[in-house]
């Protein structure tokens, strides 16, 4: 929609007598027999829902210390699982009519539905509400971190300049203080994580589940595989990906002529020190727009609307929530990028990723139904990451011409690194919710010994809090998101062979990817994969040919 601006967003704000009188009308219809017009106002109830919610949550990530938007956050949370109540009992009554739906919504909508009422019964709402209280209360613990170091007060994403400074000292300091704000608050990370992990299971057995992760699996509308395919998929990781990363991280030890490759090593991938953008925030916005003219026409015109529109925030500030993520507001058409940049290469990674996001949402905006505005997130991390590596050869705008070489190369070393960690998150989690009554300590020792299986080169040294297995508590997918982290190594795995192939057809692959985009969430994630001409992760030897051709660009 061209000329909106996100300041013109105004999201009515709905109430549970609201949200019952238009299910009610709802219903009528289908009472009536008039399928299609019930599931268009069906709809558009929901847009109008999401998109409140995402202002919501926008607004409170964008300040956590202000009151009013703390407050809108919890009486969405508190009123999320009524919602949740009547759109589980709608979709029970369409299933109960599937044909008729089936031919106006699509079969893999009724499949996606089906899913979603085995997720929720009116009996676990206080768990629900419960859950997403004490969810937030570990966003506001890491987003109130104040960290000195060099003489000045930072917060945890201000840190990450000093935690790849070419300095080794500097970069040891930056873990210290990170790891010992964490520790700091290692009673509050463990009760927070406690009562999430029993809330969790608590529901999973009112749902008629043994643990949590059938409902885990379920609550990310995974129709297609298992934890059994998943954890396939983790053994390649060891297989094949592990031990090059250890020989790259054996490379930059001669490189840099240490005598051990310290934790606080990992992150300096450039010998001459990992580029950064080539200017601050302003400057890196102009000049992506030169950097998507050269890609794609769509994505180039899309991205002024996103600039243009003001549906960007990436600076960093006190009291923003950290990290970064796409929302959208379904109602306008319109997706949101959220950031905080601090000066690193990190900005540019979390910049083309969210914009990978947020041109899928944009390109798919026209898919007939809520269920296929965005696909699951497996699926979605595939548009993101794979504009992460189709940006490489215009990446030179963003990080200068002189430096464009060093960054691909630092980009896809870190892409590779990143697999056995994603590996490790997920499996850590697999193993939490089948021992649901563990101690926290219990906890911290299964990830130290996960951590020796999936990077067996880390070395913690004087940093006491990792040592002690707690470097998982920094990774907030594992309090807020469960199950959500192996998604991006399964996207990395399919990101990755677009990049192979856009070495040799660049203009096609970045059709290919567009068209990816455009088809949304309306296909499951294997297919949604084949759709696009890339082979699942869940095939024997699906890392092989990626590993393969980074080997060889590598030089290793």
């Amino acid at each position: 929609m061209p000329g909106i601006c996100f300041a013109d967003i105004v999201a009515v704000r709905p109430d549970k007598d609201s949200l019952i009188s238009e299910y009610r009308a709802i219903g009528a219809a289908l009472d009536r027999g008039e399928h299609a017009l019930a599931l268009a106002e069906w709809d558009r109830v929901r847009r109008r829902y999401d998109s409140w919610s995402a202002l919501v949550g926008l607004r409170f990530a964008q300040n956590t210390a202000d009151e009013a938007a703390r407050a809108e956050r919890d009486y969405a949370d508190a009123l999320s699982p009524e919602a949740s109540d009547l759109e589980i009992a709608l979709k029970c009554r369409l299933l109960a009519d599937r044909g008729p739906v089936s031919a106006l919504a699509g079969d893999h909508a009724v499949r996606l539905w089906e899913t979603d009422i085995t997720t929720f019964d009116p009996a676990i709402k206080p768990e629900l509400e419960e859950e997403a209280r004490v969810s937030s209360q570990y966003t506001e613990l890491l987003a109130a971190a104040k960290l000195e170091i060099g003489g000045r007060t930072v917060n945890l994403a201000g840190l990450e300049p000093y935690a790849e400074n070419p300095d080794r000292s500097v970069r040891h300091e930056a873990e210290r203080v990170r790891w010992r704000y964490f520790e700091t608050h290692a009673a509050a990370l463990d009760r927070i994580y406690d009562e999430l992990v029993k809330l969790r299971h608590g529901m999973a057995r009112k749902l008629g589940f043994r643990t949590f992760t059938e409902l885990g699996y379920r609550r990310m509308r995974r129709v297609d595989y298992g934890p059994g395919d998943v954890a396939r998929y983790r053994q390649q990781i060891v297989a094949g990906v592990v031990p090059l990363v250890a020989r790259l991280l054996e490379i930059r030890r001669i490189e840099h002529g240490w005598d051990t490759l310290r934790y606080w090593d990992e992150a300096l991938i450039d010998p001459a020190g990992n580029p950064k953008p080539a200017g601050g925030h302003d400057e890196l916005v102009d000049a992506a727009a030169a950097m998507f003219d050269g890609m794609h026409p769509g994505l180039a015109a899309f991205y002024r609307l996103m600039r243009d529109g003001g549906f960007m925030d990436l600076k960093n500030r006190p009291g923003k929530a950290g990290g970064g993520f796409c929302t959208s507001f379904p109602t306008e058409g319109m997706p949101f990028i959220f950031a905080n940049f601090n000066g690193t290469h990190h900005d540019i990674g979390v910049f083309t990723h969210e914009m990978g996001h947020a041109f899928q949402n944009w390109e798919s905006r026209h898919q007939p139904g809520v269920d296929y505005l965005w696909p699951t997130m497996e699926a979605a991390e595939i548009d993101s990451m794979g504009l992460e590596f189709l940006s490489y050869p215009g990446i030179g705008k963003l990080v200068g011409e002189d430096a464009a070489d060093r960054f691909r190369r630092m980009h896809l070393i870190g892409a590779l690194a990143f697999l056995p960690y994603g590996a490790c998150v997920d499996h850590f989690q697999h193993e939490v919710y089948a021992n649901p009554d563990a101690t926290p300590a219990d906890r911290h020792a299964m990830w130290a010994r996960l951590e020796r299986l999936y990077m067996p080169w880390t070395d913690y040294g004087d940093l006491g809090f990792p040592n002690k297995g707690g470097r998982w508590q920094a990774k907030a997918h594992i309090y807020g998101s469960p199950f959500y982290y192996i998604d991006y190594t399964l996207a990395q795995c399919c990101a990755m062979q677009f990049w192979v192939r856009s070495r040799r057809d660049y203009t096609g692959t970045m059709e290919a990817y567009t068209a990816l985009c455009a088809r949304g969430g309306s296909l499951p994630f294997q297919d949604l994969v084949r759709s696009a001409g890339l082979v699942s992760p869940f095939a024997d030897g699906a890392l092989a040919g990626v590993v393969q051709e980074a080997t060889s660009f590598l030089g290793v």
